[in-house]
């Protein structure tokens, strides 16, 4: 029988070994801080306030980190000229110059608008992901990939739910 200290111990290493290896730097107990959510009052929101504020669906996505059906929001075949918004606080998120059909089902973004979002890793699927949140609100919204297009070759993988989308005037 192991001891928990051999356990963390082996599961510290197994987390510096994946780090290495992904280039994602994460340690246990590091957590998203979202800038502007402890600043701002008018983002640091009880439950119960969010669960007012949004409807049930978008609340599961931006405030419980879930994910919505593949090919379920109208968003992902959205083609206008336009800004897509943060669903809980409306901050700009992606424009849609970056928007592309990567055939996921999902939204899909080269790049985010700048200081827009932040990241954290996601163990939820055993192996690390990068997860994204609006960088005002916490609300999550997606993961990040390296399979995009040029010229980041990265793709934002949004919940269309955690997103509005404001068209070009």
């Amino acid at each position: 029988m192991h001891s928990n200290a051999s356990l963390l111990s082996r599961r510290s290493l197994f987390l510096v070994f994946i780090a290495g290896v992904t280039g994602i730097y994460w340690w246990p107990g590091a957590v998203l801080a979202a800038s502007g959510a402890d600043e701002d009052p008018v983002w640091s929101l009880s439950d119960e306030q969010w669960r007012q504020r949004l409807s049930k669906e978008v609340y599961r996505v931006l405030r419980e980190e879930g994910t919505e059906p593949a090919f379920s929001s109208s968003l992902d075949k959205e083609k206008r000229v336009g800004v897509y918004h943060c669903a809980g606080c409306d901050l700009e998120l992606f424009s849609s110059t970056a928007k592309y059909d990567s055939g996921t089902g999902w939204p899909s973004f080269w790049q985010p608008l700048a200081e827009a979002i932040q990241t954290k890793v996601d163990f939820k699927l055993i192996i690390p992901r990068t997860e994204y949140h609006c960088s005002r609100c916490g609300g999550h919204q997606g993961h990040v990939f390296n399979d995009g297009p040029r010229p980041t070759g990265k793709r934002y993988c949004n919940n269309g739910v955690a997103l509005t989308f404001q068209p070009s005037s």
